[in-house]
C-alpha cells in the first residue's frame, strides 16, 4: 500500500545534460544516459542545516534557492563530465578549442555565468531546500547570483530608461507605470533566452529531460507506480517548476518595486541617470524579500490553484513551460524515474549507491537492485 500523502518526502528535481537530478529532504541522485545506452548514477546522502529563521515561511524560500542552485550546478557539472568522457577525441578536441575560444573574452564568461544561473533556475522544480555536502566552493555561485541580478534588475531597468527617454515618455523611475515597462522588459530578457538556446539541439534534448523529470514527478505526487506507462501519460507542465517561478518573480517585482517607490522619498536630482542608479541601489535589498515571497506564493497556488477557475493563476507559468519542457520519449523518462527511484531508495533508510559513480546496463536493472537492497 502507498503511504499516506502527508508522509511521503518533497520531491524537487532538475533536468541535467543527457540525465535528471532528483533530491529529497535526505537524498540527492543524478541519472545520465552514456553513449552506449548504459545508465550512470551518483547518488548521496545530503544533510538538512536549516535552524531558526530558515525553517519560517518566507526565509525558508531564500534558503531553498540558494540550494537549489548549489544542487543544480553540482548535477550539471556531472553530467558534463560524462558527457566529455563520451566524445572521441576529434568531438573532444573541438569542444577544448571552443571553450578555450570562449576563456578568451570576459563579456562571455558574463554570459555563461547568466546563462547557467537562469538555464539551472529554469529547468529546476521546486523541492525542500537541502545543504549539499560535498564541500563545493563558493565564488563561483556568488559570481553567478552577481550576474543574474545584473541581467535580471539592472539590465531591464536600463532598458525601461532608455523607452522613457528615447519615446519621451516622462515616466518617473518609481512611477508605477515605470516598474511596469522595467517588468516586460525583464519577461522579454527570460522567455527570449529560452527561445533562443531552445534551438540548441542539446538544449532542446534537456528540455525534453526537463519534461521527463515533470512527468516523472507527477507520477510520483500521484502515488502510481514509477513505470514509464503511468507517467507517459502526465503532462509536461508543473506548477512548481522553476520556469514558472522566474515569471512569478518578473510579476511579483513590479508590484514590490511600485510598492517600495511609492513609501520611499521621491528621486528629484535632475539627473535621469543619476536617478535611476539611485532606484536601483534601493530596490538591491528587497531582492530577498521578492524571492521569499514568491517561493511562498508558488506553493500556495501549486496547491490550491491546480483544478478548477483559479487554475487561470498558474497559465502565465504553463505558457513558458511550453518553452522549456518538450514531450519525452520512453527513454527519457526511464532515466528520470531511474533517478526517483535512487533518490526515494536512500529516502526510505536504505544506503543507496554511496559516493562512487555505478553504472547500470538497464532500466530494469536498477528497479531489480532497487527490490534486492529493500528485500535485504
Amino acid at each position: 500500500m502507498s503511504e499516506p500523502a502527508a508522509k511521503r518526502p518533497y520531491i524537487g528535481g532538475q533536468a541535467v545534460l543527457e540525465g535528471v537530478m532528483m533530491r529529497a529532504p535526505h537524498s540527492f541522485a543524478v541519472v545520465v544516459r552514456r553513449r552506449d545506452g548504459s545508465l550512470l548514477v551518483r547518488e548521496r546522502a545530503v544533510t538538512e542545516e536549516r535552524s531558526g529563521l530558515g525553517k519560517l515561511p518566507f526565509f525558508r524560500g531564500i534558503a531553498s534557492l540558494v540550494e537549489s542552485l548549489k544542487l543544480g550546478s553540482e548535477a550539471l557539472r556531472f553530467s558534463a563530465t560524462q558527457m566529455e568522457k563520451d566524445l572521441d577525441e576529434e568531438e573532444r578536441a573541438a569542444a577544448k578549442a571552443e571553450k578555450s575560444k570562449a576563456k578568451a573574452g570576459s563579456v562571455m564568461n558574463v554570459l555563461r555565468a547568466f546563462g547557467m544561473t537562469l538555464f539551472t533556475l529554469a529547468t529546476a522544480a521546486d523541492g525542500e531546500a537541502v545543504a549539499s555536502d560535498a564541500g563545493k566552493k563558493k565564488g563561483p555561485m556568488g559570481f553567478m547570483l552577481i550576474v543574474a541580478v545584473v541581467f535580471l534588475i539592472a539590465l531591464p531597468q536600463i532598458a525601461a530608461a532608455g523607452l522613457n527617454s528615447g519615446l519621451g515618455l516622462g515616466l518617473e523611475v518609481q512611477s508605477p507605470a515605470f516598474q511596469v515597462v522595467t517588468g516586460a522588459f525583464k519577461l522579454s530578457i527570460v522567455v527570449g533566452y529560452l527561445l533562443l538556446i531552445r534551438r540548441v539541439a542539446d538544449i532542446r534534448r534537456v528540455f525534453q529531460y526537463h519534461g521527463a523529470e515533470h512527468k516523472t514527478i507527477s507520477t510520483y505526487e500521484a502515488e502510481e507506480d514509477l513505470v514509464v506507462a503511468n507517467a507517459k501519460k502526465k503532462t509536461t507542465l508543473h506548477p512548481r517548476c522553476g520556469t514558472t517561478f522566474l515569471v512569478m518573480v518578473a510579476l511579483v517585482s513590479i508590484l514590490v518595486f511600485t510598492a517600495v517607490g511609492s513609501f520611499l522619498p521621491r528621486i528629484q536630482t535632475g539627473n535621469g541617470v543619476l536617478d535611476n542608479v539611485i532606484f536601483f541601489l534601493e530596490k538591491l535589498p528587497f531582492l530577498p524579500a521578492i524571492a521569499g515571497f514568491t517561493f511562498e506564493l508558488q506553493r500556495i497556488f501549486a496547491r490550491y490553484c491546480t483544478t478548477g477557475p483559479l487554475r487561470a493563476l498558474l497559465w502565465p507559468g504553463f505558457l513558458v513551460q511550453k518553452i522549456t519542457t518538450i514531450e519525452p520519449d520512453d527513454q527519457q523518462l526511464e532515466v528520470a524515474l531511474a533517478s526517483l527511484r535512487v533518490t526515494l531508495f536512500r529516502e526510505s533508510g536504505v544506503t543507496g549507491a554511496g559516493s562512487d559513480d555505478v553504472a547500470f546496463a538497464t532500466y530494469e536493472d536498477i528497479a531489480h537492485a532497487e527490490h534486492l537492497r529493500s528485500a535485504a
